[in-house]
């Protein structure tokens, strides 16, 4: 007897907690608890007579099982979202965006005014959160935008970005690169561009500054935006600060930044009303921005 396909309700505990590799970023996702979530797929796994998880004391890890089994899973909800859509005749465009926080608050948000101009008949659905970067792109997304060295080995993606990094304050800091070890200073975790690392471009002696971290820009930046201290920012996330004048750059050196934004689109993005001219119009954008601090950093 063929084996039955499992419930719906499952399916998705697998998917979101295959995604974020726990049962406690699963729930809150799905508005559950973590119990709920555990249970969900204990009875996926019976279903299927297999372990899809390695539980570990303090996160999870995805069984052979469930490294195939999960785009199999993805692919079925991409399917039954799109089919969804054209069942119901939906003449709404919705595309959906994955970004990290930092580029969607300081780089995508104040651009949508001319995204919509020129298309208003595309909407966009833009989710800005913290994942674990995948094989392949994000879950659920038609774009994303990723932030890092360089993508996973075998994802198709185009580099959007080059750009330079140094440390900015609020209009009103008058220091010198002397006042450093004295002041605080701000920067975002687990990134290649830090304040050591500009320091030793820059030719200082000083190997491990006291720093404090925030896991986005969106804290960091507006710590020194508001006068807390100095931020290491780069270019993308900066610019339109330092062009409304809320924060400037320090000194005259910039570093060139191991870190790039990648663009990366899935492979349906053609069946998906607007993605392409979003696409079409975000790499416009970015090669406008490019152009312009070419000059600066000449």
């Amino acid at each position: 007897m063929a084996q039955s396909l499992p419930p719906l309700n499952w399916l998705r505990a697998f998917e979101a907690a295959a995604r974020h590799l726990s049962f406690t970023g699963a729930a809150g996702e799905l508005n559950m608890t973590q119990s709920a979530v555990s249970q969900q797929i204990k009875a996926l796994e019976g279903h299927m007579g297999r372990a899809l998880f390695h539980r570990r004391p303090r996160t999870l890890a995805l069984t052979e099982t469930g490294s195939a089994y999960l785009p199999i899973v993805r692919d079925a909800f991409r399917t039954l979202s799109r089919g969804t859509m054209a069942v119901t005749g939906s003449n709404e465009n919705i595309v959906q965006i994955y970004t990290n926080m930092s580029f969607g608050t300081f780089w995508l948000a104040p651009r949508l005014g001319r995204f919509y101009a020129r298309y208003p008949d595309v909407r966009l659905n833009i989710i800005a959160e913290q994942w674990e970067p995948q094989e392949g792109i994000v879950s659920g997304a038609d774009v994303e935008i990723r932030y890092s060295v360089r993508p996973f080995e075998g994802v198709a993606a185009e580099r959007l970005s080059q750009d330079w990094y140094y440390p900015v304050a609020h209009p009103d800091w008058s220091g010198t690169v002397d006042d450093l070890a004295h002041e605080t200073l701000f920067d975002v975790s687990n990134l290649l561009s830090t304040w050591s690392a500009w320091a030793e471009d820059y030719g200082l002696d000083w190997p491990d500054p006291p720093v404090t971290y925030g896991t986005t820009y969106a804290i960091s930046l507006n710590a020194a935006a508001a006068g807390a201290g100095l931020c290491m920012a780069h270019d993308t996330i900066a610019g339109r600060l330092i062009a409304e004048g809320r924060v400037k750059p320090l000194f005259d050196h910039r570093a060139k930044m191991q870190e790039a934004y990648y663009l990366i689109t899935a492979p349906h993005i053609s069946d998906v009303p607007g993605a392409e001219e979003f696409v079409t119009w975000l790499k416009e954008e970015m090669a406008r921005d490019q152009i312009g601090r070419e000059g600066t950093h000449a």
